[in-house]
């Protein structure tokens, strides 16, 4: 099933530029898998070298944060709009 994964000007670059792409995927785990696999270039920046999600970096499927569900075994939709956030810091 195909997601749009929405991503943030960080990584638009290692996308030819798109804000968003197209992936195809039941869980967010593989999704990002697939994502990061045609995109290498984004490798360490969203997933760390064991495959878990970067704690700088929020995902979200239809607004819900994938760490308040199931994380990466967070089950995606067809059609559904997956969000990659870079989490926000300051003081």
């Amino acid at each position: 099933m195909a997601v749009d994964v929405r991503l943030p000007t960080v990584l638009r670059g290692h996308a030819g530029g798109a804000s968003v792409v197209q992936v195809d995927g039941a869980t967010i785990g593989e999704v990002l898998s697939k994502m990061l696999a045609e995109y290498p270039g984004m490798s360490g920046q969203v997933l760390t070298e064991d495959g878990s999600l970067h704690k700088f970096v929020n995902v979200y499927v239809d607004d819900d944060d994938v760490r308040y569900l199931q994380g990466l075994d967070t089950p995606v939709h067809d059609g559904a709009e997956v969000s990659i956030l870079p989490a926000v810091a300051g003081g």
